[in-house]
């Protein structure tokens, strides 16, 4: 949809001309995320300073029912921030300072811009601890982490956004401007609204202030890489890790496409790995006490020797552990960078690994498709890549996501669900129907009518196009 001058002069009347864009390069590049080719370009894009410039904006675009779309850092896998409608594409990165870090209630204050590896960084000098760790830390914002309620490789021991989110100041879509709870470890005072805007994905509201829980600095840890002959066993071993009563702070899945291709996008990363070798677990586990922590990694090593490994390889300095950590967290990039692809966020109970690996290698067969799978073992999430290669435009259109749907259905039999981090977004939203019931569905819509009527704020996410 095209936006009226007038429509234009208004928003530059809210942020001032030098923060409204209208011109096709700005619009290109804020019409696109991670997720895929896709680009849907804003008909505008607003960048505001602080919530009450938002409320005006909300309020303008429910007068004249426009679209709009709050933007991050475009780190997004599931397409939440494409401007599908076109409208308003509201970019939230004036909004990036860090506000206040609590030491006495081990608390911190952003704005929804900030990096989140900046934010580690900084409670980090103050000997504190914000566990949560995408993969993309170093370029996605907390705002965005909010929204998708976002995980990591630490995920396992220490939870996903929304077990350290605390209150929000959130511009509602009517204008409103509201702070959703307390700044409490203990909240009962009714509807959890803070809970629920975290992982609704943009469509409920708009985060401008985010209180977060922090934890004291852990001191050491010990990070280990574990080969295995075969992938199936690699996500055997991750449950028998638990089952023996060790719970490690990080245990990821590589297997060898991921980890093939990652060596060769990222020649600075020098790991050696035989031809025999399938699959790898990367185990970090954390703590304040060095003895126990060899202890657990012995425990470990006496878990994964049941099964058919190589030589264990412990990183004895920062420099190793760094490098393995920017092994596990290159794949992504590397996959994308090897070929087309599609990426699904599938996550199930641990123990049901083994049976969703081979169950999306089958389909893969089934359908013609590669996939290289890699993903946070230990909470269950595996991501799916899909490798177009070298099918045809056809094949890939076709059979490609009646395989996806067929992973889908899997994950869901298995007692598991479509993403575990990800979210659904543009994406995944019409495959929604695997995981809920048309009363489900419904209830989420009535959610989202009650606080937008107008449904002016990111649609077209999350529901299916038909229901």
């Amino acid at each position: 949809m095209s936006l009226s001058p007038e429509i234009i002069n208004k928003l530059s009347a809210i942020v001032g001309q030098h923060f409204v864009f209208t011109d096709d390069e700005t619009r290109n590049h804020y019409g696109h995320d991670e997720t895929e080719d896709y680009v849907f370009p804003p008909s505008v894009v607003v960048k505001p300073a602080n919530a009450f410039e938002i409320s005006d904006i909300l309020k303008l675009a429910n007068d004249y029912k426009i679209p709009t779309t709050p933007i991050g850092a475009r780190t997004g896998l599931s397409g939440g921030a494409l401007s599908i409608y076109q409208g308003i594409g509201l970019s939230m990165e004036r909004l990036s300072s860090i506000l206040e870090i609590d030491e006495k209630n081990l608390q911190v204050t952003v704005e929804p811009a900030v990096i989140t590896q900046v934010l580690r960084e900084a409670v980090a000098e103050k000997g504190l601890f914000y566990p949560v760790d995408p993969s993309s830390q170093g370029s996605c914002w907390i705002g965005g982490n909010v929204a998708e309620n976002s995980g990591g490789a630490r995920a396992l021991k220490y939870g996903v956004t929304k077990d350290y989110v605390l209150n929000l100041e959130v511009v509602l879509p009517n204008g409103e401007i509201i702070w959703t709870g307390a700044n409490t470890l203990k909240n009962s005072t009714g509807y959890n609204l803070t809970q629920l805007m975290v992982g609704s994905e943009g469509t409920l509201g708009v985060i401008t202030k985010i209180v977060l829980k922090l934890l004291p600095k852990n001191t050491h840890n010990v990070l280990m890489l574990v080969p295995f002959y075969q992938s199936s066993q690699a996500c055997e071993a991750v449950s028998a890790i638990f089952r023996a009563g060790i719970i490690p702070s990080a245990l990821e899945f590589m297997e060898r496409d991921a980890i093939d291709w990652t060596l060769k996008f990222n020649d600075t990363i020098s790991v050696t790995v035989k031809d025999e070798v399938q699959a790898h677990l990367l185990i970090e586990v954390d703590g304040n006490y060095p003895e126990i922590l060899m202890q657990e990694a012995e425990r470990i090593l006496g878990v994964v020797e049941q099964f058919k490994i190589d030589e264990v390889l412990f990183a004895d300095t920062e420099d190793e552990k760094n490098a393995l950590w920017k092994m596990r967290r290159s794949v992504a990039e590397a996959v994308k960078s090897n070929s087309i692809y599609k990426e699904e966020d599938t996550v199930v109970p641990r123990y049901e690994l083994p049976k969703l690996l081979a169950g999306i290698k089958s389909i893969g067969s089934k359908y013609g498709f590669q996939s290289v799978c890699y993903g946070h073992a230990g909470d269950g999430n595996l991501h799916v890549n899909i490798i177009k290669g070298t099918m045809s435009d056809e094949n890939w259109k076709i059979n490609v996501p009646k395989g996806i749907r067929e992973i889908f259905e899997l994950t869901v039999g298995l007692k598991g669900t479509l993403s575990g981090e990800h979210g659904i977004g543009f994406v995944q939203k019409n495959f929604m129907d695997i995981a809920f019931s048309k009363v489900h569905l419904e209830l989420m819509e009535r959610i989202k009518y009650v606080f937008d009527p107008n449904n002016i704020l990111n649609p077209g996410k999350i529901f299916p196009d038909e229901i």
